[in-house]
């Protein structure tokens, strides 16, 4: 599936929303990550059971974002750097550099993971957090702003989204390497064409990554609208 809003794998379907921004649903859970860009409307069915927040920078932890998916039973997690003001099931996790923390939520089953740049300043070790959260008995890892970094060679996922922006981030090469490092079924690429310093070709991601491992389907998802 090319250049569509969503991408299903297995019972799961997994919807971007721009930047670093998802939209994963099972059968009857619905989980966001990172939202920063959403539609004016949210229907109540699709808000969230679950949201999960990667660092405390503007376009990933978002108060106004997080309050429209809100309903009331939801659960927010949250690295120790973000601040949300936030009146509910706000839990913090752990931002540590170590796959060392492992949480079950509604039935979710999440992974703090580590995500830093090696040699940027933006994202220091331990700012801020990647997750893995299995949904359907799908694994999908969030890398969070990040770098290629040694711990993702221990990641276990099917679907990895990965950032290609450069600047902040990995680049598409840096993506690439991580993509097959990692070794999942699909790879979907983001962080990447919404704000300054994040210009990235999604295509010449993936022509890299079937260079290296042709088997890896790589799915390039326009934003989401609905």
């Amino acid at each position: 599936m090319e250049n569509e809003d969503s991408v299903k794998v297995g019972n799961v379907t997994i919807k971007w929303l721009g930047h670093a921004g998802f939209m994963i649903k099972g059968e009857d859970k619905t989980v966001y990550i990172d939202p920063y860009s959403l539609p004016e409307y949210i229907d109540f069915e699709d808000r969230a059971d679950l949201i999960l927040i990667t660092h405390d920078h503007y376009d990933h932890c978002s108060q106004e974002q997080v309050q429209k998916l809100w309903k009331g039973d939801a659960t927010v997690l949250v690295p120790e750097s973000c601040d949300l003001r936030f009146v509910g099931d706000t839990r913090t996790v752990n931002s540590g550099d170590h796959l060392d923390e492992e949480l079950k939520v509604k039935d979710f089953e999440i992974e703090i993971v580590p995500a830093y740049n090696i040699d940027k300043q933006f994202h220091p070790s331990g700012r801020g957090v990647g997750y893995i959260i299995t949904i359907e008995d799908i694994r999908i890892y969030h890398a969070g702003d990040t770098d290629f970094i040694p711990q993702m060679k221990e990641i276990s996922a099917d679907v990895a989204l990965l950032p290609i922006g450069g600047t902040y981030t990995m680049d598409e090469e840096e993506a690439a390497e991580a993509a097959v490092a990692i070794s999942p079924r699909m790879v979907i690429p983001m962080h990447y064409g919404m704000i300054d310093g994040t210009k990235a070709d999604p295509e010449l991601f993936r022509q890299l990554v079937h260079r290296k491992n042709p088997e890896i389907e790589v799915s390039i998802l326009k934003v989401t609208t609905k």
